[in-house]
């Protein structure tokens, strides 16, 4: 899980999202004070949220139910609804700048939960419906769909529970080879395991079935998404919900030990535990700053650390908020 050398240039992203003026952060007394009051743990610290797409509409599109961000070369960056709607978004000010709508083969809706914007200018978007992966033009048309294993699909096709199947999608550096992560444990499999399925690239350009590797999540916690590191290591955002509490968030750091099939884990930071810089919560949390979140994508490396944008899907519900977190992490 450690292939070449990260090619991806992410600096114009990462210029775009530093400039930002949506992302509130500490104001100039809280820099003179320790900078610990920003940090989430050892590894993790917040350098500031955005709730400017909250309950907002463009286009006649409603602008919520986010499950994974993707940056690409070009420096932009995409936002992808659990409702099938790809938002292309200003690195800037994170506002929509276009939207274009993916269905399946038939023309229906997907439950569209990973998102890669590949080298080409294409879309790689993990559904959890069948499960699928499937490859999107720039305009929405499909030009490939990958092969899933028999055991991953929904059941009563496969082992996967309904809602519970490829959840993270990533692009590992050299961008040879595409990891999903499933949400939750197939059928007959122990409650903390998870299976991660890789695809290789051909040198025709399409992927075949890779090798599959397992994850153990913490205690009653699922896989929201995954994001490749610059030297092909994991970030794995583990996420959980109790009605009355509120969400449990957990950033987590994977990578394969001696050649094996399963991932060890280090976990970088329990986002409780970041300062909530004023962040207010419509419903119990153990932190305010805390929502639902499901996508992250890594925008850039500053000072041996990489710059992480993170959002969250607020269901279309009026007490889940849409929020952006830009975390500074050290891997």
């Amino acid at each position: 899980m450690r292939p070449r050398t990260l090619r991806t240039a992410l600096a114009a992203l990462t210029a775009g999202l530093a400039a930002a003026g949506c992302l509130t952060a500490a104001g100039p007394a809280a820099a003179q004070q320790s900078h610990q009051r920003n940090d989430c743990s050892r590894s993790v610290s917040l350098t500031g949220f955005s709730d400017a797409l909250d309950k907002t509409t463009y286009d006649d599109t409603y602008v919520g139910n986010l499950s994974a961000l993707a940056g690409d070369r070009r420096g932009s960056l995409a936002a992808l609804s659990d409702r099938s709607e790809l938002f292309r978004l200003d690195t800037r000010t994170l506002k929509p700048r276009g939207v274009i709508t993916l269905a399946d083969e038939n023309g229906a809706a997907l439950d569209s939960e990973g998102l890669v914007a590949d080298g080409d200018g294409t879309y790689l978007v993990s559904s959890e419906t069948e499960p699928s992966v499937r490859r999107y033009s720039r305009t929405g048309r499909i030009l490939e769909r990958l092969p899933v294993p028999t055991d991953l699909r929904t059941a009563p096709a496969g082992r996967a529970r309904a809602n519970g199947s490829f959840e993270g999608l990533t692009l590992l550096p050299g961008g040879r080879t595409l990891l999903a992560s499933m949400e939750y444990p197939l059928d007959g499999d122990p409650a903390d395991l998870v299976r991660f399925q890789t695809w290789q690239r051909t040198r025709h350009g399409d992927f075949r079935l890779g090798a599959r590797y397992t994850y153990r999540t913490d205690p009653g916690l699922g896989i929201s998404e995954v994001a490749a590191t610059p030297d092909g290591r994991l970030l794995v955002l583990e996420r959980g919900f109790t009605a009355g509490v509120g969400n449990t968030v957990r950033l987590q750091l994977a990578e394969r030990h001696r050649g094996g099939t399963t991932l060890g884990k280090t976990r970088l930071a329990d986002l409780a535990d970041c300062p909530s810089l004023g962040a207010t919560a419509k419903q119990p949390q153990p932190n305010p700053l805390l929502d639902n979140f499901e996508g992250m994508t890594v925008t850039g490396r500053a000072g041996g650390r990489l710059d992480v944008l993170v959002v969250s899907d607020d269901n279309q519900n009026d007490v889940q908020t849409t929020r952006f977190l830009r975390l500074r992490v050290r891997v």
